[in-house]
């Protein structure tokens, strides 16, 4: 029933005209349900989720990581690059350009180096995109005093510290002395490098300053000397 009608009716009853506007009011006040109120509620409920966690771009290129490197239009490059495969010396050989040393790049870096080696003499400004379809193995070796010792292998994108590493071995026995956890490493010229470090301290400090590990270090977790 329209406001009018409501009215027209009011105007048939013998009501006090001093009521009349008071009526009025009223009748308004029970119209139709606002139209600000279901867009507000569809604001509320159309609100977006947080984005799905990505990948960790930030992950260093590793040897033996297998890449799809994809040039926008150009097929006849592309259909040479669909499994390139990082050599222990940390390069790939390209079409045309041949080598490129990817050390210690991430793979949206690798794009900018393959970029710039195309565009140098070959292509102009060419869009290059490098996907890591296979990730290397990685993995060290942790031993002595935890309770699954053997190799542990890395999460695929991601690095691992010390603490991460024993966790992954089952952690330490009650024998373990966290204070003197030697690390082995071999370094590019491959001179073996041994390095003490106190574990438990960088437990108590929440993980800030956690040591990363490298593809085949050797982690020794020594028995407590009572």
């Amino acid at each position: 029933m329209t406001i009018f009608s409501r009215l027209f009716l009011m105007s048939l009853l013998p009501i006090p005209r001093f009521f009349v506007p008071a009526l009025i009011l009223a009748a308004a006040s029970t119209g139709p349900a606002r139209a600000a109120e279901p867009a507000e509620a569809g604001a509320r409920g159309g609100r977006a989720e947080a984005p799905a966690a990505t990948p960790d771009r930030e992950y260093l290129l590793q040897p033996q990581d297998i890449l799809r490197i994809f040039i926008f239009q150009h097929d006849d490059l592309n259909k040479q690059m669909e499994a390139v495969r990082i050599s222990d010396t940390h390069t790939i050989s390209l079409p045309l350009v041949n080598s490129i040393d990817l050390r210690g790049r991430t793979a949206r870096q690798a794009e900018e180096v393959i970029r710039a080696a195309y565009d140098r003499d070959y292509l102009v400004n060419p869009q290059v995109s490098v996907i890591v379809v296979k990730y290397a193995e990685r993995s060290v070796n942790v031993v002595g005093q935890v309770n699954n010792a053997g190799r542990v292998l890395f999460p695929q994108e991601k690095g691992l510290t010390i603490v991460e590493a024993i966790a992954l071995a089952g952690g330490q026995t009650r024998l373990a002395d966290l204070k003197k956890v030697r690390l082995t490493r071999k370094t590019a010229d491959g001179e073996t490098v041994v390095e003490e470090i106190d574990v438990d301290a960088l437990m108590k400090r929440g993980g800030r300053d956690a040591v990363q590990l490298q593809r085949d270090d050797v982690l020794f977790v020594p028995e407590r000397a009572f």
